[in-house]
């Protein structure tokens, strides 16, 4: 019982220093034009640059459409680093 409790806190402390570095990483999403996202590995919106031409009131739905498109790109990638740190330290575990 006690190796299982070890275990867990090894697990925790690795999982602390996974989310430790993912909040230092930043993943720049510049996908769409005229739209620069910029997340940390946590999926923390850090900035986000629109470019002038997309904020007159005719673009507003395309400007939605590519706000969208690039919200979930810089997710998606951020998922994907978190998932192989993940994945890095806790080889088969089920999941993963």
């Amino acid at each position: 019982m006690f190796d299982k409790m070890k275990q867990l806190m090894e697990m925790k402390k690795q999982a602390d220093r996974i989310k430790k570095e993912l909040d230092a990483c930043s993943i720049d999403i510049m996908e769409v034009q005229g739209i620069k996202l910029k997340i940390n590995g946590s999926q923390r919106v850090q900035s986000i640059e629109i470019d002038e031409q997309h904020l007159r009131s005719e673009n507003k739905q395309k400007l939605e459409r590519d706000l969208l498109r690039s919200f979930n790109a810089a997710i998606a990638k951020a998922q994907n680093l978190a998932a192989q740190k993940m994945k890095d330290i806790m080889p088969g575990f089920p999941g993963l």
